[in-house]
């Protein structure tokens, strides 16, 4: 059985259980800057997503946790298809590396990211993607953007938790002047 065929069933956890989990110990996220890139592979537009939550419609990353036995790869594959739905085709190599480490609190100003229910340790990466791309689950909409647009001010205010410091890390880790 391939890792993703495993039974995942018994890697989910109830309610109380993950706000237990949350409270003790730093849960694994992964968030993804998914892009498309020419035929150099220099990048021509950034995906970002349009969600509504807490009472206000922000513009995010795609970004979710790591299931028990579930290596980091599949973890973007399966985040990457239920945000940008199952045609997105992400290209990710056979051991992908991320840009940086997000480490998430939940006391605001400890790091640039803020997550209130929860410590996370976020792996970072810019993921191409080379299909067709549709907003999946709770996101009310994805924009393509150039790179210059991703990193206008007044995009990066609809950013929430630190990701608008995440796309411009994105951005500078692969040499776009900001």
């Amino acid at each position: 059985m391939s890792p993703l065929e495993l039974d995942r069933s018994e890697s989910w956890l109830t309610r109380e259980e993950l706000d237990a989990a949350r409270e003790r110990l730093p849960i694994l996220y992964v968030d993804a800057v998914p892009v498309r890139v020419d035929e150099r592979g220099a990048v021509t537009a950034v995906g970002l997503l349009l969600r509504a939550s807490d009472g206000a419609i922000n513009r995010e990353l795609v970004s979710g946790r790591v299931l028990y036995h579930e290596r980091v790869r599949d973890a973007l594959v399966r985040h990457l298809e239920k945000d940008l739905g199952p045609m997105a085709l992400p290209q990710i190599p056979a051991s992908p590396q991320p840009f940086t480490v997000a480490e998430y609190f939940p006391t605001p100003g400890v790091t640039p990211f803020h997550d209130p229910r929860q410590h996370a340790v976020s792996l970072a990466f810019v993921v191409p993607v080379a299909g067709d791309c549709q907003p999946q689950q709770d996101a009310l909409d994805l924009a393509w953007l150039t790179p210059d647009e991703a990193v206008a001010p007044a995009l990066l205010e609809e950013m929430d938790g630190g990701h608008g410091v995440l796309l411009r890390q994105a951005l500078a880790h692969l040499g776009h002047p900001l």
